[in-house]
């Protein structure tokens, strides 16, 4: 609960043009939108809009091949990166509710065998901890593991770089791909549930998500989206050959504004289990969201609760508890948020490394003040260069001031 009387202050960002108070609709966020991108140099933007859970805005602005002069339409294939975590995590919480997972159980008692007599996880070998991971801890990023194996703490890349633990399971945050892939590797290898098939079954056939997949399809390349990188500079679009849990969709602004709408109320689950995956977890206090380990802690995001459920972020915005997801990669920015009480969302996806920097101002255009934590997820506005280049101090940029 929001105490009154008190100043109250989100972004602590002087909005361009727009004045987030009321939310914008229509022609005027069309405009906005525009601007936005004509400013900080996005070639492509989709946005979507949920309203009491359901789809009622789909548009897509700008071009998905510059080169040739394609526009970006709503049933271009756009690569949805980490916003595969959410999706899996959602339809695990399906086999959740038919009780053929636990989320507070080992995965000791899943798995054939210990998990380092595995090859991909022998690096494990002699380190007990693994025995403390649950479903819950590897869905929520509690896994004490470094994002991915080959990027580890405060170190350069390394292709040989061996998988351990940087805290103990289940003691704070530290956001890991690797403990989303490890959930997929005990659902294939502990209960025989290829993910491929869950995902089609409880999720893209379900809600009409014709033109989405885990692996690249042939029939997307007609209308594809190129990625772009900070400079403008093509990319391409990977065409992903394996399943992997962390972040391997492809999918289109239509088919997952209709997944994140069945998310906002909760479709497919049982009430008290859709409770439980909204339910944070742990709380959050890193100044930022990457590195994931070894920045200090920081009190910015206490006044809005920031945390982790299963498979998402949350925090307490002016209108009651939301939820979101990020997606990040070279050419790829994506984002959702959702407010739980009034089930309104909006999904932003872009085909550029600069797409994320207008993505704190939308976020207020769209659903009027959230005070989302912008500045943790290193959503540094274009129009505020200055804070990419200064130190990381915690308790600088509180995402709401009360």
């Amino acid at each position: 609960m929001f105490r009154t009387g008190l100043l109250f202050s989100c972004l602590l960002l002087a909005l361009p043009a727009a004045a987030a108070d009321k939310p914008l609709r229509g022609a005027a966020l069309d405009q906005r939108i525009t601007f936005l991108m004509k400013e900080a140099k996005v070639p492509g933007l989709a946005v979507a809009i949920v309203e009491d859970g359901k789809v009622v805005s789909v548009k897509a602005y700008g071009q998905r091949d510059v080169e040739q002069g394609l526009p970006l339409t709503t049933d271009t294939v756009m690569y949805a990166a980490s916003l595969t975590k959410a999706a899996f995590a959602y339809a695990t919480m399906s086999l959740v509710d038919a009780g053929t997972l636990k989320l507070d159980a080992s995965i000791a008692g899943d798995l054939p065998k210990p998990l380092p007599d595995f090859p991909k996880y022998a690096d494990l070998a002699g380190d007990e901890r693994w025995r403390r991971l649950t479903p819950s801890i590897l869905l929520s990023h509690r896994t004490g593991f470094p994002n991915f194996r080959f990027w580890q703490p405060g170190k350069d890349y390394d292709p040989n770089g061996k998988l351990s633990f940087y805290f103990d399971p289940g003691t704070r945050f530290g956001y890991s791909g690797e403990g989303i892939n490890l959930m997929q590797f005990v659902l294939e290898n502990g209960k025989s549930i290829d993910v491929d098939t869950l995902m089609k079954n409880r999720l893209f056939q379900r809600y009409g998500m014709t033109r989405t997949s885990m692996t690249w399809r042939d029939d997307f390349a007609e209308n594809v989206a190129i990625g772009y990188d900070e400079e403008g500079k093509p990319l391409g679009h990977k065409k992903r050959e394996s399943v992997r849990a962390a972040g391997s969709m492809d999918t289109t602004i239509t088919d997952y504004a209709h997944l994140l709408a069945a998310m906002s109320r909760g479709d497919g689950l049982k009430a008290a289990t859709y409770r439980t995956w909204l339910k944070p977890v742990v709380r959050i206090r890193s100044v930022r969201q990457f590195p994931t380990i070894g920045l200090a802690d920081s009190h910015d995001n206490d006044s809005i609760s920031l945390g982790y459920a299963i498979g998402v972020g949350t925090f307490e915005s002016p209108r009651g508890p939301a939820f979101f997801k990020e997606g990040h990669d070279d050419g790829t920015n994506n984002l959702f948020v959702c407010l739980e009480r009034s089930k309104t969302c909006v999904l932003l996806m872009s085909n550029s490394s600069r797409g994320e920097s207008i993505f704190a101002y939308l976020l207020d255009d769209v659903l009027g003040k959230t005070c989302f934590p912008w500045y943790w997820n290193s959503y540094i506005p274009y129009d505020r260069p200055e804070l990419r280049s200064e130190p990381v101090v915690p308790d600088r940029h509180p995402a709401c001031a009360i």
